[in-house]
């Protein structure tokens, strides 16, 4: 069979998505990936994280239906977050699908038992082969009042170190030079499988591994955080200066309520400590605003927050209520309005701070891995390519368009002249072009 994989979400449903291309081609299918071509199959891999990312998911169940309609496709499997979720939801209202699949129920693979997501070894990247994502646990064992992914996926499940070293091997073979590890909480891992928190351990073992030249971390907890991370990404020159800290939130009251434990003054602890231990680092945040309990005043406290501490990259969702969470009987008290207007604060704010860091970087020179060629007819340059510095991931972060009048590479790296900036985005020139 020709089966597409339509990936929605976050990059861990990424992996999946990939580690079920392999097992794929390995039982005799062919596979691509976001196809709109004719295919006997479509599996989409759903998100339900937020209600956002629940109607983009039920959107294309709806295009991929009417596809099937047209004769364009075959059968159409939904499996992933949305699926675990809303089974029997989907089943009664959507009765057209010719499968809705749990995590442990995967299309076209009902006789294999023995295969599990999280332990079979092989992958196809879907997009970029320069790049890819390591997925260093499953589930989650916190208990955030915002989030449905325990419920989802349950509580968290390590690879073995051992086994994270050997597909980060494998990635380099098939060409992968940069690669960003991922978890649901990536400062516990460890816990489940060596009772106790190992996420340094690995961090030197993968830094080890010869042919990556970048690796970046994501997803760190804030609260108890492991320090001695930071020295690893200060000591090994392959570790990007680079760490994603989900904040979410900085008054006391709204995190306690959101059974995030901590306070302003830890929060401002904890970005000296690492920019003190890796100077010169990006510190990425995600921000939650519109939670049920947070008053006119804890937005002007988190907006005071923001512009103080100027973080590298700051992401806003707002809150939308999310059945079988803690903060689900809380209501959902604040207006759309309101919650769009107190995003687009934070956002504002945060733009003047990238402008400015942005700014300051025109001049230097960075070392750049491109990402695509681009199309451009007024730049007066031959070629335009999108890329990035160590200090921007890829999908989440800015980019650094560059100009040349020679051929570059996709997946190698420049040394670029930053000659311009806007708030998202770094413009420049190949050195000596």
């Amino acid at each position: 069979m020709l089966i597409n994989i339509i990936t929605l979400g976050c990059s861990k449903n990424t992996v999946d998505s990939e580690v079920m291309a392999a097992k794929y081609v390995e039982q005799g299918h062919q596979v691509v990936f976001e196809s709109r071509e004719p295919s006997d199959a479509v599996i989409l891999n759903t998100c339900s994280f937020i209600r956002d990312a629940k109607e983009e998911s039920i959107e294309e169940i709806f295009n991929q239906l009417e596809r099937k309609n047209d004769g364009q496709v075959g059968t159409v499997f939904v499996m992933g977050c949305l699926a675990q979720r809303y089974k029997e939801d989907l089943k009664k209202e959507i009765p057209e699908l010719d499968g809705i699949f749990n995590f442990s129920e995967l299309p076209l693979m009902l006789n294999d038992p023995a295969f599990g997501l999280l332990t079979y070894p092989n992958r196809i990247l879907s997009d970029k082969s320069h790049y890819a994502y390591l997925k260093l646990s499953e589930g989650c064992d916190r208990q955030c009042a915002f989030c449905a992914i325990p419920n989802i996926r349950g509580k968290q499940v390590s690879k073995p170190i051992e086994r994270l070293v050997e597909e980060a091997n494998f990635l380099v073979s098939q060409g992968v030079k940069e690669l960003m590890l991922i978890a649901q909480d990536s400062t516990a891992y460890g816990t489940d499988i060596y009772r106790a928190r190992e996420l340094e351990k690995l961090l030197r073992a993968v830094g080890d591994v010869k042919g990556l030249e970048w690796i970046r971390l994501h997803y760190t907890y804030p609260n108890d955080f492991p320090i001695g991370v930071l020295d690893v990404i200060r000591e090994y020159d392959n570790f990007c200066k680079y760490i994603d800290v989900p904040l979410q939130h900085v008054s006391e009251k709204v995190l306690r309520a959101m059974h995030r434990p901590s306070s302003p003054t830890r929060m401002y602890q904890l970005i000296n400590t690492i920019r003190t231990k890796v100077p010169g680092i990006a510190i990425r945040t995600t921000i939650l605003s519109g939670f049920p309990t947070e008053t006119r005043k804890e937005h002007e406290e988190l907006l005071y927050f923001i512009k103080d501490v100027s973080l590298e990259k700051v992401g806003v969702f707002s809150y939308s209520p999310e059945e079988g969470t803690p903060a689900f009987s809380l209501g959902d008290p604040i207006s759309e309005e309101e919650k769009l207007d107190r995003l687009e604060e934070i956002m504002a704010a945060q733009a003047d701070i990238s402008m400015a860091l942005n700014e300051s970087k025109i001049g230097e020179t960075l070392k750049v891995i491109i990402d695509e060629e681009m199309e451009d007819e007024h730049s007066g340059y031959k070629f335009v390519y999108a890329g990035r510095s160590q200090f921007d991931s890829p999908e989440v972060d800015g980019c650094v368009f560059l100009y040349a009048n020679e051929t570059l590479n996709v997946g190698e790296f420049y040394p670029v002249t930053i000659t311009d900036a806007d708030c998202h985005d770094l413009f420049g020139e190949i050195e000596n072009n």
